[in-house]
């Protein structure tokens, strides 16, 4: 089962590709996991995108579907969740030639909506473990008592620079203007799921579940 997860910055989309991958053993397909772990690996495409990383351009999507591309044909695991990626229409359209190519198609586009306001209010509450990347919220899941990290015993948090009100406005309309007409593309290829972004993580998990048959 190949799936994409699809929502604004915030939406809670890497929390929810985790649990997939402990649930169902799919493999999580994280744009910027992908480039940082190339940049390290030594092979000729990694060599290219810390070529072009270094000079401070912006890594092109023929580099992005090669980087897809051998996951592809290298992971093994039940299906892959595509998480930043695809961001454009044409992006979109290049996902899909991929796909097709190595045999294999797009099971579902699992929306996950939010209201911007309550988006907002969430996003300037969190923060991030600095060892193992674990996300917290102050409303929803404030950092254990004891002042370390549930998944890793860290003791360092932080907050990313871009979490304030006026940035995520700014990445919102971002979003809106590139990346949300893919809601219509993959409505009208039929493979778009909407769930809730903005319950419970476990409710949120269970929306997905259910969308994708249980």
């Amino acid at each position: 089962m190949n799936i994409i997860l699809l929502g604004p910055p915030g939406a809670g989309k890497g929390t929810q590709a985790r649990l997939l991958e402990e649930k169902r053993g799919m493999v999580q397909l994280s744009t910027g996991d992908m480039l940082r772990e190339a940049r390290t690996s030594g092979t000729e495409m990694g060599q290219k995108v810390a070529a072009i990383m270094d000079a401070g351009e912006l890594v092109t999507d023929e580099i992005v579907i090669g980087l897809i591309e051998e996951k592809l044909q290298s992971a093994d695991g039940n299906g892959f969740i595509f998480d930043g990626f695809p961001r454009t229409l044409g992006q979109a359209d290049a996902l899909g030639e991929l796909l097709e190519a190595n045999g294999q198609g797009l099971n579902a586009v699992i929306e996950m909506r939010v209201d911007d306001a309550a988006l907002v209010a969430r996003i300037t509450a969190r923060s991030t473990c600095g060892s193992c990347g674990e996300v917290y919220n102050d409303i929803t899941k404030p950092i254990p008592a004891d002042g370390k990290c549930e998944n890793c015993g860290g003791t360092e948090f932080k907050r990313r620079a871009d979490d304030n009100e006026e940035s995520l406005k700014t990445r919102l309309m971002e979003y809106y203007k590139k990346t949300s007409p893919l809601i219509g593309y993959y409505y009208h290829a039929g493979d778009l799921k909407p769930v809730n972004g903005l319950g419970e993580i476990d409710e949120v998990a269970g929306e997905i579940d259910a969308a994708l048959g249980g």
